[in-house]
């Protein structure tokens, strides 16, 4: 498939009225949905946002390359914009792009159309052609210049490996020794369309240049590509890793490994090229990815990152098995008990998966997760030891999240003591070393430390909650309501959400129904104001505004992040009061509610009255959509 397939004159714009980046992807993304290239566009956009999110694809030299590959894709395509003034896109470069191609690929997008894409990315690194785009006069003729260029590249391929092979030149590491062999390297970014091709062919284009016998490796949409053989990494004085994803890197171990970003594949060639080729790294030692880069592109591994890979892969067995719990209340709130006379084996069933396994594997998994965040492979078992200590000890959430970072931090510092061992023990230390003294250390301090005041720590929790009065109950409906739309779906809105959790796991069910009333808010209170108050949005949020009515029905909260990001002044606050409001209205209410997440699937098994909890979640989406209406001014399309 040509690149002149997927663009095409209806999706082009030579003359970009844009003076922002926000309002780039706008016009870009809206000349997409106009071609009908989308089945939705404020989900669309919420991609596109989500990776500009990641960093910025504005990649310098006056290119910006915003993509996404998501199921609100119909057709794949590509929309061209130029801006010949320019426009501050918070490139790399910190410079003013000019030539846009936004990536519309579907979530089942097909490799030829994943290929088409990346050629895309790799003919945009010719500075030539870049210059031939910005002088071109119509829609033709840059078509032409397009389809020009990636003929001519296609008669230039066949060689598979992507290794140049001229000469290296003899040169020296840093403690003077010759140094004569080839660099490898391995790019990724998280979408894998773009970025990593582009630093794939930055990278050999600089290394045949200086005379590098290079091969790279990429890990795009369409899978591992130019795969690096055993043979090859054997042969090579040391490898680049330019990826913002995780990659295979134990093979790796023994050799002088450089780690950046991808973008800095991009922009740096060369230096990451000399300083492969002197071997100017660290040798990176294997058993589970301990890593010695320690440069300016020291990996952000913070407290957040660690409990944020936690709460994720813990949430599908709090949705799952928090749905099952909530079905099972269906036939009785005792239903499930054998003695009790409303007993139902479906019940019992429903409870058992729900409950006993999935809720009971939900700490193990989450301590699990962090301590995996934090020391890689080797914390993985500690930590899911330390978490089941913490669930079967009455420890509760709390107990797993401590759990989680000790173990961690033990392996972390086990990695440091056996640092020294003789080379000849290195297979030992994963399978040995340290799941014995990972395990072993948690456990004893788990045991003898942490649980017994964890454990009072969650018992008097629980009766400070049961005990409090009105006022407190209205002011703690408050804070967790307005918590869930102040970033929708960022770490204040996590906080509240897993603290929710956590009390839920105590057994008070009170504060997770202020936070899902609050979580659904935001895209309620949006859809209400887009249709009651039409002429203060425009068409295409008009249309947005419907999926939020389904978005905040399932307590998706993300589904108002469009409209924030659009007119962050007006829409933040009134969501975040209108999510207050509701929050605290269950809280008085008195309202109860066992299940984790599913929104108004899950209203009929609430603790408390049914109707009056549906009231409280329209109110604050009332008064959301109300303020939205009064702040936002009528706007007037064209």
């Amino acid at each position: 498939m040509r690149i002149t397939e997927l663009l095409q004159a209806d999706t082009m714009i030579l003359n970009l009225t844009s003076a922002s980046k926000r309002e780039t992807i706008d016009e870009l993304s809206g000349k997409l949905d106009e071609a009908g290239k989308l089945y939705d566009l404020a989900r669309f956009r919420e991609a596109i946002f989500a990776r500009e999110a990641q960093s910025t694809t504005g990649i310098g030299e006056g290119i910006a390359i915003p993509h996404a590959k998501t199921a609100a894709v119909k057709i794949p395509a590509i929309a061209f914009g130029r801006s010949k003034a320019g426009i501050d896109y918070e490139a790399l470069d910190g410079q003013p792009s000019h030539l846009f191609f936004m990536i519309a690929a579907s979530e089942g997008a097909n490799n030829e159309h994943l290929e088409t894409l990346a050629r895309l990315s790799s003919l945009l690194m010719d500075e030539a052609l870049r210059k031939k785009l910005i002088e071109a006069d119509t829609k033709e003729e840059i078509l032409r210049i397009i389809d020009d260029k990636e003929r001519e590249l296609a008669g230039e391929e066949g060689d598979a490996e992507n290794m140049t092979t001229a000469p290296v030149q003899p040169d020296t590491n840093k403690e003077g020794e010759t140094v004569q062999g080839k660099v490898l390297a391995v790019t990724a970014c998280p979408t894998g369309i773009a970025h990593t091709y582009m630093a794939a062919d930055a990278l050999k284009a600089k290394a045949q240049e200086l005379g590098i016998p290079f091969k790279v490796e990429t890990n795009g949409s369409g899978g591992v590509k130019n795969e690096l053989t055993e043979a090859d990494i054997a042969d090579a004085v040391a490898i680049i890793v330019a990826a913002d994803k995780q990659v295979e890197m134990e093979r790796f171990a023994g050799k002088h490994v450089v780690q950046v970003p991808v973008a800095e594949g991009i922009r740096k060639p060369r230096e990451l090229l000399e300083k492969a080729s002197k071997q100017d790294a660290p040798v990176y030692h294997g058993q589970g990815g301990a890593r010695e880069e320690r440069g300016q592109q020291k990996e952000r591994r913070g407290f957040y990152k660690h409990l944020m890979n936690g709460v994720s892969n813990m949430l599908p067995f709090v949705v799952g098995g928090g749905i099952l719990i909530a079905i099972s209340f269906l036939f009785g709130i005792h239903a499930a008990e054998p003695k009790d006379p409303s007993y139902n084996p479906i019940a019992g069933a429903l409870m058992t998966i729900g409950g006993t396994n999935a809720f009971g594997l939900m700490i193990p998994v989450l301590a699990a997760f962090i301590a995996m965040s934090i020391a890689d492979r080797p914390g993985f078992a500690p930590g899911a030891v330390g978490g089941l200590m913490a669930a079967t000890g009455q420890a509760g959430f709390l107990g797993g999240l401590i759990a989680g970072f000790l173990a961690g931090y033990i392996v972390v510092g086990l990695k440091k003591v056996f640092a020294r061992l003789p080379e000849s023990l290195e297979g030992i230390k994963p399978v040995l070393l340290y799941p014995l003294f990972g395990i072993l250390l948690t456990g004893v301090i788990m045991m003898y430390v942490v649980i017994d005041p964890v454990r009072a720590i969650n018992e008097g929790l629980t009766v400070w909650l049961s005990g409090m009065g009105a006022s407190n109950l209205l002011l703690l409906g408050l804070l967790l309501g307005g918590m869930m739309a102040v970033d929708m779906g960022g770490p204040i809105n996590k906080a509240a959400f897993t603290f929710g959790i956590a009390m839920i796991d105590a057994g008070n069910y009170a504060p997770h129904a202020a936070i899902m009333a609050g979580g659904m808010v935001p895209p309620l209170g949006m859809a209400l104001a887009t249709t009651f108050f039409r002429n203060r949005f425009t068409k295409a949020e008009r249309e947005a505004g419907k999926t939020c009515y389904v978005m905040g029905l399932s307590f998706i909260t993300e589904g108002a992040i469009p409209f924030a990001a659009a007119d962050p002044a007006r829409v933040l606050p009134s969501a975040i009061i209108g999510s207050a409001i509701a929050g605290a209205l269950a809280m008085v209410f008195g309202i109860g509610l066992p299940a984790p997440h599913g929104g108004v699937f899950v209203i009929p098994v609430v603790q408390g009255s049914a109707l009056l909890y549906l009231l409280a979640i329209l109110i604050g989406a009332i008064v959301t959509a109300l303020l939205v209406g009064f702040l936002k001014k009528p706007i007037h399309e064209s």
